[in-house]
């Protein structure tokens, strides 16, 4: 009983987050296209920063995790792309959406509260090469002529690359600086749950047989996958609760916004994230039955 009290603790704040988002996007039609861009261009970085450039953080503890991350990724991609084919539909539509997930709105908050600040770096490293998969192998394989040299300038990446910068020279930001910079990562979290919860309420159900495989396929494998990779590599028990947890996570809204944009049946794609992420539900507390300590 106390474990399922536990994950309840866990599952309970990010689906009220989203819930009010859901509630205020119904109510108020908010246009979150600024927050949003805001998020990813500030307050995310400002988060991705502060975790990385803490002293605390060693790189080199996550270099197995992260490579474990892109084989979990790689596999789900294939797997997608069987799933298209046993149904019949085009694998630019179904394979993405089961390859890259939710590994920011809904990853990291899951993580600091299944693992607390022991846990932010670990997703925070998995929500770095997911982006990398979603901001390169995205756009390839919608449109091969897409230029994906360009995800190299993102403010996400620099932050990255600067906190690692920081890390490795072991250099101290200014206290007052790095608060500044902290109280602006701090907004990431919840705005990204709130403005989820916005999005899906513009979402439609449609091919709803293709959206139901799809939200079972992505988890069930991420899940499968993501604990033989963990065990074929004997990674750390903390990094091994937080790869299964990445892989029981649902699509990425992302990928409705790329199939938007490169017009791959946008539709489809907004009805799998939908359901994927309502199946989310079932499959992020079996996850969690899984990996917290008992």
């Amino acid at each position: 009983m106390e474990l399922f009290v536990r994950i309840l603790e866990v599952i309970f704040p990010v689906m009220a987050v989203v819930g009010v988002g859901a509630w205020a996007g119904r109510r108020h039609q908010p246009e979150m296209a600024v927050a949003n861009r805001l998020n990813i261009d500030y307050f995310t970085p400002a988060l991705v920063f502060t975790v990385l450039a803490n002293g605390d953080f060693q790189i080199r503890e996550f270099t197995w995790l992260a490579f474990a991350a892109a084989l979990s990724m790689i596999a789900t991609g294939l797997i997608g792309y069987v799933t298209a084919r046993l149904l019949n539909e085009d694998p630019k539509t179904v394979a993405l959406p089961i390859m890259i997930n939710n590994s920011g709105n809904l990853g990291i908050p899951l993580a600091l509260l299944a693992f607390g600040k022991e846990g932010m770096a670990a997703a925070v490293v998995l929500f770095l090469v997911s982006n990398i998969f979603h901001f390169t192998v995205g756009p390839w394989v919608l449109d091969h002529n897409a230029r994906v040299s360009a995800v190299w300038k993102t403010p996400m990446l620099i932050a990255a690359a600067l906190g690692l910068a920081c890390n490795f020279l072991g250099l101290h930001i200014w206290a007052p600086l790095m608060y500044a910079v902290r109280m602006l990562g701090d907004i990431s979290v919840p705005l990204m749950l709130f403005a989820l919860g916005v999005r899906l309420c513009d979402v439609q159900f449609s091919e709803t047989t293709t959206s139901v495989v799809s939200a079972v396929v992505r988890p069930v494998s991420g899940i499968a996958v993501s604990a033989f990779l963990a065990w074929a590599m004997n990674l750390p028990p903390l990094q091994t609760a937080e790869l299964i947890l990445f892989g029981s996570l649902p699509p990425a809204v992302m990928n409705f916004m790329f199939a938007e944009r490169y017009n791959q049946e946008p539709q489809k794609v907004a009805s799998i994230v939908m359901i994927g992420n309502i199946a989310g539900l079932i499959f992020i507390p079996i996850a969690l039955l899984i990996v917290l300590p008992r």
